[in-house]
Parts: structure tokens; C-alpha cells; sequence
């Protein structure tokens, strides 16, 4: 327990749970400058308390290290909570219409009103030509954009369309398309992929955010953040706004969590600035202490629920697509090599979505190629959303060193999942989430959120449904999602602490209580091994510590 620094905190009287395998339940921590620099009983941790040290009485309280979500867009959800019109994926056509019509009423006219989210499982009811002309009429002549909640797709209303330049001759974009009424042929405002950006853009050439708005953004989702014991995240489509705004509030002491990025390596659909190369040079400029862009974002597919995710078996027949469509990737196999091999030569990890069984064995077979040429490396690339994967390619996540990324919280029965049982069937659609099998073969899994895709970054809600693969919230009562997934709850704090840790390249700074680590810290309101597995989700964080210090003390 001797060290050189002295302690100027003391935790003391917890149930401390440290997810170090040498030592899993401590009673005392003691921390000096940000460190976390001795741990055991009580009167071990007071031999290394400085004079006036802080005394914090846990009270017999569970704590434990500080959630690393791996996969978030946190200026997206910063901003959503801030600026836009929020609602529930649960909403049906009428109450949605309903909102537009309450927030266009407080809007001055020409001014967009941009919201989220509306269910994967609405395509078809919104996709008609009397469903755009009921969004028409509760809009008062403003512009609308409502994302779904995959971020993949908007529904829009006919003024964002015009100033967009979308006419009914208008072609669908590469990578894109846009809705059309099956009975007339009409737009129906809904847009796919690609066709998302054109509207985006159309809202982002009117000022839609200021640089100082994506500060107070970042600040307000990072605020949000460690109200539910997050203390480190990657955003996972990091462009050179959301890392100015991670390194402006480093520089000015207001950071209060470790960021990492995920650089695009082309410029996303719906999300616009420099991507690829000159990225890659700005974000090492923009790193910090507390920031770390680090790795690359590349988009290998779309998602199921638009047919825009790439299966090796057909979706369901439709009108539009036939009988043997299977989605397609965005990247070329070769291309997605090159960019691996790229990525690696600048000392950088990928990040790939790949929502399709199809798009992660192309994943795997490039960095497989990339591995017989460049041998054994240290860096970790992600497959994002690791949801649907064919059997076959389970094992090979461990063989290739490859994290799977567990983004988002949807392991359990959603509308979201309903969207995909519309296009792919029961007995497909719910074969999602393989988590026991991947951890039974020996991948790193990393949890994370995908906020704002889902509403709030409640990791808690999170670690449940690893456990139960029920839906926290009590929607859809009695039906779990292949339930055999299942991990214990040790398995799924691991996933939420550590193995994140691992997976962003800090495994050796934060993740775990020990000796050396920054002292990130997690206060419960309750044991979550000695809960009820269904009641978890209800989990409150009393208060979390970033280096030592309150970031968040619930009131």
C-alpha cells in the first residue's frame, strides 16, 4: 500500500466492487491527483491520507468504476436534448402529426423543426401520400425533419423537400432513396440513407448550429452522461466540430470525461464537414489529455428495418425490391482493405457498422487480408452493432482480435425490432444478439449506448437486458429475446467497464479500480448483484467521480 503520492480523498465504508480480478470487493479507495493510489479495508487507505485529506462516507453503498459507453453521438444527443423536438419510437402516425403541430405553433415560420424519433416498425403507414399530407397540414407552412430511431432515415414533410430540391422527378441519390407511395407513385417524404443528407444539409445551410451551440451541446450530453455513471465514451462518427467542442472544454477544465473519436472516413450521409485524410490531420491536432481520436468510422451498410443492411439471405418480397434482394454494402471490398491498411499505417483502430450478417464477414475477410500482410497488431477494430452474424464468422471475432461492438441497447423486444421482423420474418429477425456465443468464443464484447439513437444513455437500462433479454421498460410483457444470449451480471458490468475500456485504447488508464488508474467512480443507490435481475434497470447513480472529483451528485 506504500506510494508516493499521498491521498487528498478517501472513499471509505462501501461495498466497492473493482472488477480487477485480483481483488473483485474492496471496502476503502484512496486517491491522490486524479489516481487512484491505494485500496483495501479502511485502515489500509488512512496510512496514505495527506494531511486534511477529503473524507467521502459511502455509507455501505455498492460503487464501483465509471461506465465507458463505446459507441455514442454525443453532440447529437447534446443537441437533441437542448434543441429539437423529442417523442417516443411508440408513437403512431396521429400523435405524431400531433407534436408537429404543437411545436410548429411555437416556431416562428420559415424556422425548421427538427425532431426524433419515429419506430423502425412506421415505414409502411408513413409512406403514403395521405400520411405526408396530414404532416403538410400540422406543420403551419415550416419545414419539418424527423429522424427515425436508427438515425438512418427521416420522414419529411413537402416545405423541406422544395427547399432540398426534391421534386417528384427527382432521382434517388447513390446510396439512397427516396419513399414513394406504392399506390400513386407520389413522395411520401420518407428518405433513405443517402437521400437523408439532401434534407440535413437543406437545415444545416440555414444555421441550424453555431460553434458555440455545438459546445454548449457537448457539454450539456457529457453533463447528461455522468448522471447515469458515465465517465468515458467514444463518439462514434467524430467529425472536426464534435472534436473541437471535446477539446475546447478539456482546454478550459470543463471535460469531465475521457472522449475518444471515431473519424469518418468519408463524409456520412447526414453529417457534413472534412472526413478521410485531412480529418485524420486535424483530429491529431485536436487531441488533448482527456480526448483521443483515435480511431476511423467507416459505414459498411444501412440498417435492416430500410432493407439498407446487407444479409447473405434475401429480405422478405416486397413491390420495390422483388423476391431476392439483400441489401448491399457502401464500401467495396478492396476499398474497405485499403482503408484498413490506411487506418493501421497512421497507428489508428476501425470502426465498421455493419447491421447485416453480410457486411461483417466482408468486415472480418478484410481484416483478415490485413492481418496476412501486416501480421499481429495491437490495435482493436471494431464491428459495430455486432447483431446479426452468421454462425460461422462467431469464432473468428476472437481469432482476429476484433471487438464486438454491442451498440445499441436493443438486446431484448423493441418496436425497432418489430420493423425487423417486417422485412425479414420472425424466425430471422430474432435471431439477434448472439452475446453468450460471442463471449463463449472469446471476443472482447464492449457495451454502448448509440445515444440518441436510443432516447438516453442509461447504461443501467443496458446491463439488464444483457441479463434478462427482456424489455426493461415492461413493453412487451412475457417475451424475451432468445433468451439463451443471456449473460450474468458480472459478464455484462465487465462489458459496460472494462472490456469498453479495452476497446477504445485505454484499458491500462480507466475501466477498473486499480492502483495506477484514474479514480473514476460510480456511486449505486442499491447492490446490483444482490437485485432482483428485472429490476436493475431501475439502478439510480448517486454520484460519480471523474479523477477523483463530484462531476454528478444526485439531489
Amino acid at each position: 500500500m506504500n506510494s508516493a503520492v499521498r491521498a487528498d480523498t478517501l472513499f471509505l465504508n462501501g461495498r466497492i466492487y473493482t472488477v480487477d480480478g485480483e481483488r473483485r470487493w474492496v471496502e476503502a479507495v484512496a486517491a491522490g491527483d486524479g489516481r487512484i493510489v491505494g485500496l483495501g479495508s479502511e485502515a489500509d487507505v488512512r496510512e496514505l491520507a495527506e494531511p486534511g485529506a477529503e473524507i467521502v462516507d459511502l455509507g455501505g453503498r455498492m460503487a464501483m468504476p465509471g461506465i465507458v459507453d463505446v459507441h455514442n453521438h454525443v453532440l447529437m444527443g447534446g443537441a437533441t436534448e437542448l434543441f429539437e423536438l423529442r417523442f417516443p419510437g411508440s408513437l403512431g402516425l396521429r400523435d405524431i402529426v400531433g407534436r408537429v403541430r404543437e411545436a410548429a405553433e411555437k416556431t416562428e415560420p420559415g424556422r425548421w423543426i427538427i425532431g426524433s424519433q419515429w419506430g423502425a416498425d412506421l415505414f409502411t403507414v408513413l409512406n403514403t401520400s395521405e400520411a405526408l399530407e396530414a404532416l403538410d397540414e400540422a406543420s403551419l407552412g415550416r419545414p419539418v425533419l424527423l429522424r427515425d430511431e436508427t438515425v438512418h432515415n427521416r420522414w419529411v414533410n413537402s416545405e423541406a423537400m422544395r427547399l432540398a430540391g426534391i421534386a417528384e422527378d427527382t432521382r434517388d441519390p447513390e446510396m439512397g432513396s427516396f419513399g414513394r407511395d406504392p399506390k400513386n407513385g407520389k413522395l411520401t417524404g420518407i428518405m433513405i440513407e443517402a437521400a437523408s443528407g439532401l434534407v440535413e444539409r437543406a437545415a444545416a445551410t440555414v444555421g441550424k448550429y453555431t460553434d458555440e451551440m455545438d459546445r454548449r451541446a457537448v457539454a450539456k450530453a457529457v453533463k447528461t452522461l455522468n448522471s447515469y455513471g458515465v465517465t468515458a465514451f467514444m463518439d462514434a462518427a467524430a467529425m472536426e466540430n464534435v472534436l473541437a467542442a471535446f477539446a475546447a472544454l478539456d482546454d478550459a477544465g470543463e471535460l469531465t470525461a475521457w472522449a475518444a473519436g471515431a473519424m469518418p472516413a468519408v463524409e456520412p450521409a447526414f453529417m457534413f464537414g472534412i472526413a478521410g485524410d485531412e480529418l485524420f490531420a486535424k483530429g491529431k491536432g485536436l487531441a488533448r489529455k482527456h480526448v483521443h481520436p483515435t480511431y476511423v468510422k467507416v459505414f459498411l451498410d444501412g440498417v435492416p428495418g430500410a432493407r439498407t443492411a446487407a444479409f447473405h439471405e434475401p429480405y422478405l418480397e416486397d413491390p420495390i425490391h422483388g423476391c431476392c434482394f439483400r441489401g448491399a454494402t457502401m464500401v467495396t471490398y478492396p476499398d474497405l482493405v485499403r482503408w484498413l491498411g490506411k487506418a493501421e499505417s497512421l497507428g489508428l483502430s476501425v470502426k465498421i457498422h455493419c447491421a447485416g450478417d453480410a457486411a461483417v464477414t466482408q468486415a472480418l475477410d478484410a481484416i483478415d487480408v490485413v492481418r496476412s500482410f501486416n501480421g499481429p497488431t495491437e490495435l482493436a477494430h471494431h464491428i459495430a452493432h455486432a447483431s446479426y452474424i452468421a454462425p460461422a464468422d462467431i469464432p473468428r471475432f476472437a481469432e482476429l482480435g476484433v471487438v464486438a461492438d454491442l451498440s445499441p441497447m436493443l438486446w431484448y423486444p423493441t418496436t425497432f425490432l418489430e420493423g425487423h421482423k417486417e422485412v425479414m420474418g420472425e424466425e430471422r429477425a430474432t435471431r439477434f444478439w448472439p452475446n453468450k456465443d460471442l463471449k463463449e468464443a472469446g471476443a472482447l464484447l464492449a457495451g454502448g449506448s448509440d445515444w440518441p439513437v436510443i432516447p438516453n444513455p442509461d447504461p443501467w437500462n443496458g446491463i439488464e437486458g444483457l441479463v434478462t433479454r427482456r424489455n426493461p421498460s415492461g413493453a412487451f410483457p412475457g417475451v424475451a429475446l432468445w433468451p439463451e444470449q443471456a449473460v450474468d451480471v458480472a459478464t455484462a458490468v465487465e462489458i459496460f467497464t472494462i472490456n469498453a475500456a479495452r476497446a477504445i485504447g485505454l484499458g491500462d488508464t480507466i475501466g477498473s479500480l486499480e492502483i495506477g488508474k484514474s479514480a473514476d467512480m460510480v456511486v449505486l443507490d442499491r447492490n446490483i448483484f444482490e437485485t432482483a435481475a428485472d429490476d436493475i434497470a431501475a439502478t439510480k447513480v448517486l454520484a460519480t467521480y471523474f479523477e477523483g472529483r463530484p462531476v454528478f451528485e444526485r439531489a
